[in-house]
């Protein structure tokens, strides 16, 4: 069954619930410090139902949490026995990073209802808040030689200029400002998972309107957002239908419609100056 426009409140495609990898990639997705090469060993395969179809269960993340140590680490960052922290395989930004929860009592659970729990959701925000700084450290890295807010710290890095204080590096660009943190409205997968992404939306498998709205309207809700009161409308968004909403850039705050197209060729303008900031 083709995941179209007959199901608007969905951002998922058939290939990334297939779980099958992207055809071409802008760059491997992967933390140098964490991610230091090891042989690849055969990872399980993605759960399905009873008759093989993925589309019903949705559970491929299950298997990042029952065998971590299957995946190299260009896909599995960390893991404890409490949380699972994976690169998206379909990332929709220049670092996007899944932090998944191993509480078997609650990482089934509809995230709206999982986070109502208070010390399931402080748990939740701490490994949230460690692997956004670890995203902010990774768009440092990646970034940093690019960017004029970094260029004193870079000049300290390639020996240049000395620091100011002995010892220590200028700390350049707000980093951590450039991620965002969320649940989706309406998961794509059953198991509970935290988006914790750089906003820039530069991505080759970035590839439609839905993919886009999904991170760039209320239909990706803030984990500090939690818990949400019962009235809060973000609770009924396939009445708000968020993912047919107008497109619009989420730098400059243009307006592009339904035109997705001219949405990504603006999207690449406008990462182009965002990095050199």
């Amino acid at each position: 069954m083709a995941l179209g426009d007959s199901e608007p409140e969905e951002a998922i495609t058939e290939e990334e619930i297939r779980g099958e990898e992207p055809q071409a990639k802008r760059s491997r997705n992967a933390f140098t410090a964490l991610m230091a090469p090891k042989p690849k060993t055969a990872a399980p395969p993605p759960r399905t139902s009873r008759g093989g179809n993925p589309f019903r269960d949705r559970m491929g993340l299950g298997a990042y949490l029952e065998a971590p140590t299957s995946y190299p680490a260009a896909r599995v960052i960390a893991h404890s026995d409490a949380f699972v922290l994976i690169n998206d395989r379909f990332p929709k930004a220049t670092v996007h990073t899944l932090l998944l929860p191993r509480d078997p009592a609650r990482n089934l659970l509809h995230p709206f209802v999982a986070l109502d729990d208070p010390g399931f959701l402080a748990a939740v925000r701490a490994e949230t808040a460690r692997l956004k700084a670890l995203v902010a450290t990774e768009l440092q890295r990646r970034l940093g030689p690019a960017s004029r807010a970094d260029a004193a710290r870079q000049a300290v890095l390639n020996g240049v200029a000395e620091p100011s204080v002995a010892g220590e590096l200028p700390p350049g660009r707000d980093w951590a400002a450039e991620v965002i943190c969320g649940v989706h409205a309406v998961p794509s997968m059953h198991h509970v998972h935290v988006h914790v992404l750089s906003r820039d939306m530069h991505s080759e498998t970035l590839k439609h309107r839905k993919h886009y709205n999904s991170f760039n309207t209320p239909f990706l809700v803030d984990i500090d957002d939690f818990p949400l009161a019962l009235d809060d409308p973000r609770r009924s968004t396939k009445e708000a239908g968020y993912l047919r909403w107008d497109m619009k850039c989420w730098r400059c705050g243009r307006n592009f419609g339904n035109q997705f197209q001219k949405l990504k060729t603006h999207l690449d303008e406008e990462y182009e100056e965002w990095r050199k900031q």
